[in-house]
């Protein structure tokens, strides 16, 4: 079932991915590239964005911190004088390890920050034009982490599950205005963020793995994009599961 309006042609597109850098973000904006797509991107590490934009000629670079509001207005901005926006990724991510017994208040609100308060300040910059064009797509990248709690995922998995609550909403809200919403709830992949696990990641792929089923999600119209699905199906499972028999799995799984 297509729940937006399909995108199979990225000529000429105006994209705009914050927090591509590295990893997702990064293999994304390369593929987009690579169909043709007029590709902006955003982080807060200036370097490696413009080692993006050396490699791919014609893609801009305009670096920002998410948590600084003014400075996506501004980026926002720059993009809208150059004509309209077509599509806008947010995958900008934090993620340390947390547990209630280690409790960090300053861990927690810095995953609020960046994870959660900078997609709201993307959406502050990019909808009112969204909805006054009737037209558009946002999109955000959320994790199975989000689906349901999880050990060590104290301050990461609440702010997944947010921008799970966020999109679903934005969908309801902005159906029938022309303006598209995605989710994305990726599993396991390999990016700096999870390079630090010391765990085993059942089911990990890579970047460009990653970019390519994005991109097989938008082309079909999709809201919700998880991959990879022999893992994301089983944890999408869980959240139908009595509490009782939920915690029994999750904690036997857990702590092998």
């Amino acid at each position: 079932m297509a729940f937006n309006l399909p995108i199979t042609d990225w000529r000429g597109k105006t994209v705009w991915l914050v927090g591509a850098s590295s990893g997702i973000g990064q293999a994304t904006a390369h593929a987009l590239y690579a169909q043709g797509a007029n590709v902006f991107v955003s982080a807060r590490n200036a370097d490696a964005l413009s080692a993006f934009t050396a490699t791919h000629p014609g893609a801009q670079a305009l670096p920002l911190d998410v948590t600084d509001r003014a400075a996506i207005q501004a980026a926002a901005q720059t993009i809208f004088a150059k004509g309209p926006l077509d599509l806008v990724l947010y995958c900008a991510g934090y993620y340390k390890e947390l547990r209630a017994t280690a409790y960090d208040l300053t861990e927690m609100l810095r995953h609020c920050e960046v994870n959660y308060i900078g997609a709201l300040y993307l959406l502050d910059a990019v909808l009112p034009d969204f909805v006054a064009r009737k037209a558009g797509h946002v999109s955000l990248i959320s994790s199975v982490a989000g689906y349901c709690g999880l050990p060590k995922s104290l301050a990461y998995g609440p702010t997944k599950a947010a921008l799970i609550n966020l999109a679903e909403t934005l969908y309801l809200d902005l159906k029938g205005t022309g303006v598209g919403v995605s989710l994305i709830c990726p599993g396991f992949v390999e990016t700096p963020l999870t390079a630090h696990n010391q765990f085993n990641m059942p089911a990990l792929i890579t970047p460009d793995q990653a970019a390519a089923e994005i991109l097989a999600g938008w082309r079909k119209g999709l809201f919700e994009i998880h991959f990879p699905k022999r893992f994301t199906r089983w944890i999408k499972a869980l959240r139908v599961l009595p509490y009782a028999v939920y915690f029994a799995i999750v904690s036997r799984v857990t702590t092998r």
